[in-house]
């Protein structure tokens, strides 16, 4: 594979480029559902390839294939220098990466037992069990019954011009529960675990998958689930509002997460991500967020879906703060924007999903820092306000201002203590206001949550990211439909 990667940089420099890659990348995925005792979705996909990335007269091009051997590894490096030089021409001012010193090195994700030797008759043992199970806690009133499992595994290898050759296999698996309870003369309320949207990731090994104890959370599940629905309505007010760790993380992705991304704040983003209200105007001089608020870019953390070795530009895995005390202080970068920006270095989270994609700017482990606060003694803090758990539904605008959140549940917190269960809980708000309400996040329920359906990009893709947060606490929030 060196021999290739050789020959591809090699082609690239005879044709008078200034920069090359190439990535070589294999990808092993493994989807299971099983819904209403069906095998709903059970598929293995396996895709390798390269994609080749150039700079000639000041531009940049890209090309790929999944055809690995000599000759088209030729063909394609002269067509990444071929768009590259087109590409430069119509360009003001030419491209220019932030220095980065090249190594050799090599990264795997720490696992105990690899998901892909595990028997899918194991897989579907506890997948099958948990799904009987939640349609046989109340027959009558579960209507619908879900149990997901993923594995993904990517093999990389990375080559540039500069002398960096990075070998990587990352991995990450997980799943979870979920079930929808229908009363007579009720709407639909769904209940998920350990998270909705087909549960939680870790960078880890099949072990991530058993810890979650899909079988023994069962009951609790559709409990609750039967709960919200036999539950009075959200109220339309004002007041304090308590995020947990699925929400909480959601509101980082959406409000912070993608905002800080330093390709969205330039422009290249905006034909389908859309842009960003952190304007390069604002950085070290805007308060977003109440001097209790930090949050992080950490790509170093153990488990974290968004936890690597070097990103795809062959940058060391780091972390950055993007808000620190409440200020606005980073961004999300590459190395080009970095340069752009008059940055020393890029924060290393540009990948690609596929061989034949072009990395992006994407998120790493965006993580709310806590600040003291234990979760019960935020509540207990709490004279009135609601409790929110768990993403149901999410809509912000293109800049990333504007949003309205719903959960899957919520209880009513009076005097310090929680009360009784909400259905249909929303929440809505402007994300600087939000962040400046902030008074309380927690340690002793931090942990990180995995996101492995982060779309981005045109052509779009799909990106596996990390968020670590406990239990925070803002205050005259608006809840509701209002």
């Amino acid at each position: 594979m060196r021999d290739l990667t050789e020959i591809a940089l090699e082609t690239c420099s005879k044709d008078k480029t200034s920069y090359a890659d190439i990535r070589v990348v294999t990808l092993l995925d493994e989807n299971i559902t099983i819904k209403k005792g069906n095998i709903q979705l059970m598929n293995f996909t396996q895709i390798k390839g390269f994609g080749i990335r150039a700079i000639a007269d000041g531009g940049m091009g890209f090309a790929g294939s999944y055809d690995l051997n000599q000759a088209e590894v030729e063909r394609v490096a002269k067509l990444a220098v071929k768009i590259a030089k087109a590409s430069g021409s119509t360009r003001k001012d030419p491209i220019v990466f932030v220095d980065e010193a090249p190594v050799e090195d090599s990264y795997s994700t720490p696992i105990k037992k690899d998901p892909f030797t595990i028997p899918n008759e194991e897989k579907l043992e506890i997948l099958i069990e948990a799904d009987k199970r939640l349609r046989q806690h109340n027959p009558s009133t579960i209507k619908m019954s879900q149990s997901d499992y993923r594995g993904h595994r990517e093999e990389k290898i990375f080559a540039s011009s500069e002398g960096a050759f990075i070998k990587q296999q990352i991995t990450f698996c997980g799943g979870g529960i979920s079930c929808v309870a229908v009363i007579p003369g009720g709407s639909p309320q769904v209940r998920s675990y350990p998270g909705s949207f087909r549960g939680d990731f870790a960078t880890k090994g099949y072990e991530y998958f058993e810890g979650l104890n899909l079988l023994e959370n069962v009951e609790k599940t559709a409990k609750e689930a039967i709960a919200i629905s036999e539950a009075k309505k959200c109220p339309e007010e004002r007041t304090t509002v308590i995020l947990t760790g699925h929400q909480l993380q959601l509101q980082i992705h959406e409000s912070i997460g993608h905002p800080t991304e330093l390709d969205r704040v330039l422009g290249t983003e905006a034909a389908f991500a859309g842009t960003s209200f952190l304007t390069t105007d604002l950085l070290g001089n805007y308060q977003l967020g109440s001097e209790n608020v930090t949050l992080t870019a950490d790509s170093t953390l153990l488990g974290g879906l968004g936890t690597f070795g070097y990103d795809d530009e062959g940058v060391k895995a780091k972390r950055v703060e993007l808000v620190k005390d409440g200020q606005f202080v980073g961004y999300q970068s590459s190395r080009e924007t970095a340069a752009i920006l008059g940055l020393k270095e890029s924060s290393g989270g540009m990948r690609a999903d596929n061989p034949q994609k072009l990395p992006l700017i994407r998120m790493v482990n965006i993580n709310l820092e806590p600040n003291g606060w234990k979760k019960d003694e935020i509540i207990q803090d709490t004279k009135s306000g609601i409790l929110m758990e768990s993403n149901k539904s999410w809509s912000i605008d293109d800049k990333r201002i504007n949003f309205q959140f719903g959960t899957e549940i919520a209880w009513k917190i009076e005097n310090g203590e929680i009360s009784h269960i909400v259905k249909d809980p929303t929440y809505s708000g402007i994300t600087p206001e939000f962040w400046r309400s902030m008074d309380a996040s927690s340690g002793d329920d931090w942990r990180l949550w995995g996101t492995p359906n982060c779309g981005k990009g045109q052509p779009g893709q799909i990106m596996y990211v990390g968020h670590g947060c406990g239990t925070a606490r803002f205050h005259n929030v608006r809840i509701g439909l209002m």
